[in-house]
């Protein structure tokens, strides 16, 4: 089965967004409760263990009896996996210090898994989805929703923005016969170079909004901490940062389905993110280009249309070739190709990479579906397609 998780906009009414806090404050209060309890105990207890205490937690405090017994369940299962994560730091030599207690506002999220909700059709522009102590809460699907729905998570952002995460089950694709191939070098000059000649446009969300980002930081530090009105120019500038982050997922959730679409075999390069960015002078574009996200998309794309992605060493890919040489990035991206079909066998031949010159793609032509899907010679540099 193939986990797909689907995220839409919430509209609750003033009475329902007063219920989604309230559960949020409860479940804040279970999982610091619950973190005492374990920093208490001289050797962490079972997580079955933990669980059986939430009766008698139900008992001392009135109030979990208004949550949904499954939301209550689900916070443990995400105090273990904290815990877990932590573990895992600590065996890769990763300093890491015990888990924080969570502060008043700062639990942005809640679980139902298995039941407690249920997507409600309607023939208006909003449908409904039913949550459990709270009622039917108007949503915005604007994509079907296909297979089984197994968990719904309900979450809040900084600026004050609900939305659920609906988690599908669906059935596997069947692989399809590899029919066209490629090969994707990214980068920091061109979001990514592939072995046709495309060279894609770094966006760059984060440094268009830079200058608006310092605004709105100045903005806030003029006012006293925790007022209203320090409240208020929070939630602007966390606005801007969700701006920033929807620019971004649009522009990586086209880019990936054009090549998923297109393609049989996408050749990626096993890039290890977090080290690159330890060099400060590009950790910041590193961050801004998201290329871990880019390759999620691609990844769980390709599984549920049946595509296959492939990913290769990048030791070696750029050898030999010059900083300023402009067909640096497509060489390489025509060596990673060659890994790729290289890796699983398929003994097709293959030809050095063409001295040509490239088609540049710029961001709006992603945006609006205007890149070109079909192999052909591209123009001379510096023209768009």
């Amino acid at each position: 089965m193939i986990a797909i998780t689907h995220k839409f906009m919430l509209y609750p009414t003033r009475e329902q967004e007063e219920k989604l806090l309230f559960i949020l404050e409860q479940c804040r209060w279970l999982y610091n409760k619950l973190l005492s309890i374990i920093n208490e105990s001289k050797k962490t207890p079972p997580k079955r263990k933990i669980q059986s205490m939430l009766l008698k937690l139900k008992e001392e405090r009135h109030e979990l009896k208004e949550v949904n017994a499954k939301t209550l369940q689900m916070v443990v299962f995400m105090l273990y996996n904290n815990l877990k994560v932590l573990a895992e730091l600590k065996k890769k030599g990763r300093k890491v210090g015990k888990l924080r207690y969570k502060k008043y506002g700062k639990f942005k999220s809640f679980i139902l898994n298995q039941s407690g909700f249920k997507l409600i059709k309607t023939r208006n522009r909003l449908d409904r989805l039913y949550i459990s102590k709270v009622g039917e809460v108007p949503i915005r699907i604007h994509r079907t929703v296909e297979g089984s729905i197994k968990q719904v998570i309900i979450k809040r952002y900084g600026s004050g923005a609900w939305y659920a995460l609906i988690c599908v089950e669906d059935a596997e694709v069947p692989k399809k016969e590899i029919e066209r191939a490629i090969g994707i070098d990214l980068g920091i000059r061109s979001y990514l170079t592939d072995s046709e000649g495309r060279a894609i446009e770094n966006p760059k969300f984060y440094e268009q909004e830079l200058e608006r980002l310092r605004r709105e930081h100045r903005k806030l530090s003029r006012k006293k901490r925790h007022s209203k009105n320090w409240l208020k120019q929070l939630r602007r500038l966390c606005k801007v940062y969700e701006r920033i982050e929807r620019r971004r997922d649009d522009f990586l959730h086209k880019l990936s389905r054009f090549y998923v679409d297109n393609y049989d075999l996408i050749v990626v390069e096993a890039l290890k993110v977090e080290n690159m960015k330890k060099n400060h002078n590009l950790s910041s574009e590193i961050s801004d280009a998201s290329w871990s996200k880019f390759l999620r998309f691609l990844s769980y794309k390709a599984e549920r249309a049946g595509k296959t992605v492939v990913k290769v060493s990048p030791r070696g890919t750029s050898e030999g070739l010059s900083w300023s040489d402009p067909l640096r990035d497509y060489t390489s991206a025509c060596r990673i190709l060659k890994r790729g079909l290289e890796k699983l066998g398929l003994g097709r031949p293959f030809e050095p990479a063409e001295r040509r010159p490239l088609r540049h793609i710029t961001t709006s032509s992603v945006i609006v579906g205007q890149v070109s899907s079909k192999k052909q010679e591209p123009p001379l540099a510096g023209s768009l397609q």
